[in-house]
């Protein structure tokens, strides 16, 4: 991505954030919008920080994460102010003075101190919705984060800008090519560990900056839906290969599951072969004015279709959603937001005023309910598990006869299979960021 597109999109995208805020405050009866970029915290009893983690409401507007310390204020009919924390410090790099094709948006104070903030802030803190954690707290300015503020501005940020679409897809370009260097290690032999760090070399980014934990599971590890253990020794026997990585950008994530089979003409490669025809039919519904509660429920129904083909099953797609054994194999969620967060903010809510919209009966672990809408990014991340505390409550049931007990303990080595693409819903066909990367850098 040319810093030039960037530098054209990016004024909309404040324009917009301006728009939107102007409306929140409004709601809430507030004069100023106040966003501290965070503070870094110490571990109880040492002196060892933990990893830095920037207020997401502040670098929805510039693309700064590590700079804690500063502050967004935002009035409407002026210009936003970045109050910007430069010390004087020769312990640590300082941050480096703001530039770039982002600067001419805002006001910018440098200041030496936290301390220094406090001049720069509005006058009447109680004219100020002041959006942030209590640890960010400096005198007066204690963050309240009045709901009619957050809900208004949670619930738009559902809907993404030009701008941050294309960070999205920056940070894509970067979660892809760490993933073809995690499967060219898996395919070498390597151990989690050694798979993990291959990964992180290709991103460039170490795991604190990466938007979340890797997920790099060998073998039955894969049944592990948030495996992070990381053997340092590889099995003796190396069958399937799950990762669960992103990447990031300026502050915007993306999210990628891939699965792949150590012997190219087994049986689970033609079972991931088969949940990945389902993953692209699932990521075509990810268009304007569906209820993503169906889709997750469809994708129950493909899920089961596949198990039913392998054996696995003895009962129609129909009968294991309603009787809940399909749940025993495909225990998540289909899919969450993604942008500034990897699980993205607002993901139930009924309106801009708040309000929820619940999850479907029997499906606890399901992100997001909402309807979609142009500009919404959504995750697809259908799989199928081998995980024996949930078969053996199946086991126990009235539906024990229904699963083909044998064709699963033929599967349980390989753990399972889950595959992720970060989905774009516009006015017309979906725009999958992943698979257009993934072709990008050679199929």
């Amino acid at each position: 991505m040319a810093i030039s597109e960037l530098a054209q999109a990016y004024p909309q995208h404040v324009a917009e954030l301006v728009r939107r805020s102007t409306i929140a405050l409004e709601r809430g009866g507030f004069d100023h919008l106040v966003v501290p970029s965070g503070t870094v915290h110490y571990q109880v009893f040492d002196d060892r920080d933990y990893p830095y983690a920037v207020n997401p409401q502040f670098k929805a507007w510039a693309p700064l994460t590590r700079s804690p310390g500063s502050w967004l204020v935002f009035t409407p009919g002026s210009k936003p102010k970045l109050v910007y924390l430069q010390p004087f410090d020769y312990w640590h790099v300082v941050p480096q003075t703001p530039s770039g094709y982002w600067v001419e948006q805002f006001d910018i104070v440098i200041i030496r101190k936290p301390e220094e903030a406090l001049q720069h802030l509005p006058a009447d803190v109680a004219r100020c919705a002041i959006l942030g954690e209590a640890a960010s707290a400096l005198g007066d300015y204690l963050p309240d984060n009045p709901a009619a503020v957050v809900n208004y501005l949670e619930y738009h940020r559902a809907f993404k800008t030009d701008y941050e679409i294309a960070m999205m897809r920056e940070a894509t370009r970067v979660g892809v090519r760490a993933h073809r260097a995690a499967e060219a290690a898996f395919r070498s032999g390597a151990s989690e560990f050694d798979i993990h760090m291959a990964y992180c070399i290709a991103a460039r980014q170490d795991a604190n900056e990466l938007p979340y934990h890797n997920i790099v599971a060998l073998n039955e590890h894969a049944a592990v839906l948030h495996y992070t253990e990381l053997a340092t020794t590889p099995p003796e026997e190396i069958r399937s290969f799950l990762i669960d990585a992103g990447g990031s950008f300026g502050g915007y994530a993306s999210d990628i599951t891939r699965t792949y089979a150590a012997d190219r003409d087994s049986e689970f490669q033609a079972l991931i072969e088969a949940v990945d025809v389902a993953q692209r039919q699932m990521c075509n519904e990810v268009r304007a004015g569906f209820d993503y509660r169906e889709l997750h429920l469809g994708a129950h129904l493909k899920l089961a279709g596949v198990l039913k083909d392998f054996g696995l099953i003895d009962m129609s797609p129909e009968a294991a959603l309603e009787t809940g054994v399909s749940n025993a194999f495909f225990p998540h969620g289909i899919g969450h937001g993604i942008g500034l967060q990897v699980h993205d903010v607002a993901g139930f809510a009924e309106s801009d005023a708040g309000g929820v919209i619940p999850r479907p009966d029997g499906q606890p672990f399901l992100r997001s309910t909402r309807t979609l809408e142009p500009g919404m990014v959504m995750t697809i991340e259908p799989g199928v598990y081998i995980i024996d505390m949930l078969l053996d409550e199946v086991r126990k049931g009235e539906h024990a006869g229904s699963l083909n007990w044998g064709r699963i303990a033929e599967f349980r080595p390989f753990g399972g299979v889950r595959i992720e693409d970060d989905v774009v819903c516009t006015d017309g066909d979906p725009i999958n960021l992943t698979r257009d990367e993934f072709t990008a850098q050679g199929g």
